[in-house]
């Protein structure tokens, strides 16, 4: 699919702008708007706690297709202190300072497939990905493209 966007973290503006590009490139990949929303939501939180524990980070964004199914797939990276607890940090009711208050739990529960990896001094990695199943064109159009790519003997 297409190319991966990179917007480094290190403002409030910076998280408007890695809200918009997620929001366009869901658009793109025929994300519902409500989807769309769901996904710049979780991003903001990400990036929110980027600035507030870390200072500065960067989040990737990269589309993906695989088995009938389209998805838009995140990765924010920073250098800060880490996370000493990761599993009490994406539990409900654990919330960053300065957020929409939903943090790391609700991010995780907008989004389809969520990991944090975190070491105390290393700084943190989060993954998440929101998914959405190919519909019958897109289905048909996959298997074309693959018959042309791919001809049988």
């Amino acid at each position: 699919m297409g190319d991966e966007l990179v917007v480094s973290i290190h403002s409030d503006a910076d998280m408007v702008e890695a809200r918009a590009k997620s929001r366009i490139l869901a658009d793109e990949l025929g994300f519902s708007r409500t989807d769309a929303t769901l996904i710049a939501t979780a991003i903001s939180e990400i990036a929110r706690n980027i600035l507030v524990h870390a200072g500065r980070g960067e989040i990737s964004m990269r589309p993906l297709s695989e088995d009938g199914r389209y998805g838009l797939a995140v990765v924010a990276r920073d250098s800060g202190p880490g996370i000493r607890d990761v599993d009490r940090a994406v539990e409900s009711g654990y919330a960053s300072r300065g957020g929409l208050g939903l943090g790391l739990p609700g991010a995780r529960r907008l989004m389809d497939e969520f990991e944090v990896e975190s070491e105390p001094g290393e700084g943190t990695t989060v993954t998440m990905t929101k998914w959405r199943v190919a519909d019958d064109l897109e289905r048909l159009r996959e298997r074309k493209r693959r018959r042309t790519h791919h001809p049988s003997s």
